[in-house]
């Protein structure tokens, strides 16, 4: 059948099973948008308030629910606005599809009102791009995007569409969407097999798990997994929820901010099981220090990662829950209880929940977990609350930490809770932020008015950035520059400006009498907590260290 490229992007993005489109409309996207208002009640359009949100929506959404995120931006700023969306879904692998209408054919390339080469902008952080100059192949590059964002190794995809091919007529033929199936043609026997000896002849195996883990869906197989090796487990950031973080076994986080128990004892295992992880700086801290008295064995499904930050001994390569699930049955069942003997040693002499008197944010994030019993879905921003996040609350299921890992974006977490929240049905999510993060995109508050979505926007209120004024503390000689916020912005009134429900917290009682509200609440609502400025993240590994060496509070009084 005959139909225009609008109709033909509607019909491709119905075969891909899409029900939400988040996203802001404009000149070059206008044909598009008048085709999705005949289908709106077929696929929910989210209006946002700034592209940037769309992005990070979109990005949330696929965390969330494992499916594409789709996002949608006109011509000229508003697909740049999609921007650093895309770097945080391109750094975190996640499935986003980003749309983009850009001016026509004939205006290509000669500087034309909100022209700009989004393709080539984007090509670094994008899996795939395309601009396409056909209608007639509109269709396939649609379904050739959406096969490459959630194949392999997830990414975010761009296809940019000027705007004449928008309406220009095509050839559509209806398609089954193209399966996926998970990459286990590269898991090979030999590398199993390597790898089961391995495993076998280790005396201190530690299994450390990364954000493939999660993307594969492979908890029940880590789960198997860790029991044959009889092993302690920690985790990356981007990790957590792969394994239960209330077992035995779990040790922490490891890394800049991980706890001393995982760094010390992967600094003392003789074989470290790296799995779907990259080995990013924020983990290693002195690389040439890293796990220096262990073998590494990585599983990871992207060949480009083995030996890119760290030197693998051995390698399977292929899918987390594909590999597992070969090598599992090659294992027989260990025991290693003098090294996990070892290892609550050091989490006993190590380890101090001392947590300070008064609001702050360690105190904040374990009273979140007691007051959902461990079951809420958490977004974040990035700084110090993104840490005492992944810290304090014990996330004992994937996709249940949606946070931004390896680009760092601040404003991140807003957009992302909403985007959550709509994929999984409308269901709670807590968004953790601090006061800088939150300023920088509060304006999708009204988004998340407008959707009704019960999101709870929980501000580590300091007054200043409060990661950076912890550096500037221990590295810069107490050097506040530009991280105080010592403006009179009051955040209860530009959240109730926007018909949003909000309080201010200074003491412990009236944060919990918050959050007892904000736990049964159908619609959105903001908590401004006040904290101390001072309050820092620990245990810390300074940059370029090993990470053998973290330290605590002590290194206040060292100065």
């Amino acid at each position: 059948m005959q139909l225009n490229g609008s109709q033909i992007v509607i019909e491709c993005l119905k075969e891909q099973g899409v029900d939400t489109i988040f996203g802001y409309p404009g000149g070059a996207i206008l044909n598009l948008y008048d085709e999705l208002y005949r289908h709106r009640d077929e696929i929910h359009h989210v209006l946002v308030s700034h592209e940037q949100g769309a992005a990070h929506a979109a990005d949330g959404y696929a965390r969330a629910t494992g499916r594409v995120g789709v996002c949608f931006a006109t011509s000229g700023p508003g697909a740049t606005n999609l921007v650093t969306g895309i770097a945080t879904a391109y750094m975190d692998s996640v499935p986003v599809v980003a749309i983009t209408c850009n001016v026509g054919l004939a205006l290509l390339g000669k500087d034309s009102f909100q022209e700009v080469d989004i393709a080539g902008i984007t090509m670094p952080i994008t899996k795939h791009n395309f601009i396409v100059k056909d209608a007639d192949k509109l269709a396939d590059t649609i379904r050739r995007g959406f096969n490459i964002a959630r194949s392999g190794r997830p990414g975010p995809v761009l296809i940019d569409i000027p705007k004449n091919i928008t309406d220009t007529m095509a050839e559509f033929t209806l398609q089954e969407p193209e399966p996926v199936e998970p990459v286990v043609k590269t898991i090979t026997q030999e590398d199993l097999k390597r790898a089961a000896r391995m495993i076998s002849e280790s005396e201190r195996p530690y299994i450390m798990i990364g954000g493939g883990a999660v993307i594969s869906g492979a908890s029940e197989e880590l789960a198997e997994f860790t029991e044959l090796v009889d092993a302690p487990v920690c985790d990356t950031l981007m990790g957590k929820g792969a394994f239960d973080g209330r077992n035995r076994r779990y040790t922490g986080m490891l890394g800049m901010h991980g706890t001393k128990t995982s760094n010390l004892g992967v600094s003392e295992c003789d074989l470290l099981i790296a799995i779907g992880t990259r080995f990013s700086d924020r983990i290693l801290g002195n690389p040439k220090e890293f796990a220096k008295k262990a073998k590494i064995l990585q599983f990871d499904i992207d060949p480009v990662e083995i030996n890119k930050n760290i030197v693998a001994t051995a390698q399977v390569v292929g899918d987390i829950r594909g590999i597992l699930r070969q090598l599992n049955p090659l294992l027989p069942k260990m025991d290693h209880s003098l090294w996990m003997k070892r290892i609550e040693e050091i989490a006993s002499s190590r380890e101090k929940d001392d947590i300070a008197e008064g609001l702050n944010g360690p105190y904040m994030i374990k009273t979140l977990y007691e007051m959902t019993k461990g079951d809420a879905v958490i977004t974040t921003e990035v700084g110090q609350h993104q840490m005492w996040a992944a810290q304090y609350y014990k996330f004992s299921r994937p996709r249940q930490l949606i946070t931004s890992g390896g680009c760092g974006t601040m404003g991140y977490g807003l957009g992302a809770s909403i985007g959550a929240s709509i994929g999984l049905g409308h269901k709670k999510v807590f968004n953790i932020a601090g006061d800088g993060c939150f300023r920088m995109n509060m304006n999708e508050l009204a988004t998340a008015k407008r959707e009704g979505v019960p999101i709870v926007e929980i501000i580590m209120d300091n007054h200043v950035l409060g990661m950076v004024r912890q550096w500037q503390d221990l590295f810069y000689d107490e050097n506040y520059s530009a991280t105080v916020l010592d403006e009179d912005v009051d955040y209860v009134k530009v959240a109730e400006a926007f018909g949003i429900n909000a309080v201010r917290v200074t003491n412990r009682k009236e944060y919990e009498a918050a959050l007892k509200e904000a736990v049964f609440a159908t619609e959105p609502i903001l908590i401004d907590a006040m904290i101390d400025r001072d309050d820092k993240v620990w245990p810390m590994v300074a940059p370029g260290t090993p990470i053998s060496e973290c330290f605590g509070p002590e290194a206040l009084n060292q100065k």
